[in-house]
């Protein structure tokens, strides 16, 4: 298992599987958030002004169909909502994000239904403030409702990867046929391809800076650790490990292709319906 990365929730499922899913940022839930307030808040304010022009000069029976207003726009809404969705919302639809178990599982009504509750409370009372304190100072930005119902807010849009079509130098072609890069974390291959990308438009001393930080940071996971540039040392790890895995790919494609008549085809004698 390896150790999780800056923008790596750590998630491990019941099988003990590690997955690399990246945690919404705190201004990226903020805003989700506050989408998700001004919709409820504009659904409670139609159904209020519908009640007073219903009952107009009944106001006990309008308190309590005020009440139940609130409930109705704030707590059930936001619940069947996200419980219909898998944990999504139309703030998380715009922000693409979405509630997950601490598991990775997908959430269930009684997941919903903490989380609404609570945000009544935290969002609602007081605008918000409480889940944002709660939320700057949790590492996974969760706020008290996700606390309490074992739930995390997972960033499902991933960016698009950096164009990095920089070879391995001609210096390090015989290193690269013998090296072993496959244990580089999948985040910090991110971060070196992005780096890579924008490497011709940094000035010279953050350039040097940023390769020396990466490729000390790359080189446990190298072997056999070659006496070169840092920055050579970085192109040279980002090209060969996008070889490989275009290769392993490629492998796994024509597996799947060979295979793919006798998964589809009957037993012998058995009618195709």
């Amino acid at each position: 298992m390896v150790d999780a990365g800056p923008d790596d929730l750590g998630i491990v499922t019941g099988e003990a599987v590690a997955l690399e899913v990246r945690s919404t940022s705190w201004p990226l839930r903020a805003l989700g958030a506050l989408i998700d307030f001004l919709c409820e808040l504009g659904l409670f304010l139609a159904l209020m002004f519908g009640v007073l022009a219903a009952f107009p000069t009944d106001s006990s029976l309008s308190r309590a169909l005020l009440i139940v207003d609130l409930v109705l726009s704030f707590v059930l809404a936001p619940t069947i909502l996200e419980t219909a969705t898998r944990g999504r919302s139309v703030g998380r639809f715009a922000i693409g994000a979405r509630i997950v178990r601490d598991d990775g599982g997908g959430i269930a009504m009684r997941h919903a239904f903490i989380r609404a509750l609570s945000g009544i409370v935290e969002i609602v009372f007081t605008l918000g403030g409480v889940a944002a304190v709660i939320g700057l100072l949790n590492r996974r930005s969760k706020r008290v409702g996700d606390l309490i119902a074992g739930t995390v807010s997972q960033h499902e849009r991933v960016p698009r990867p950096p164009s990095n079509a920089v070879g391995v130098p001609e210096s390090l072609t015989e290193w690269a046929s013998i090296a072993d890069v496959a244990r580089l974390p999948d985040p910090l291959a991110r971060r070196i391809a992005a780096f890579l990308a924008q490497a011709p438009k940094m000035a010279p001393a953050s350039r040097q800076r940023l390769a020396l930080l990466l490729s000390a940071e790359a080189a446990p996971y190298i072997a056999p650790v070659v006496d070169t540039s840092p920055e050579l040392m970085l192109a040279a790890v980002a090209a060969i490990r996008r070889e490989r895995e275009y290769t392993a790919l490629m492998l796994e494609r024509d597996r799947f292709e060979a295979l793919a008549a006798t998964l589809s085809a009957t037993p012998h004698g058995f009618p195709d319906r």
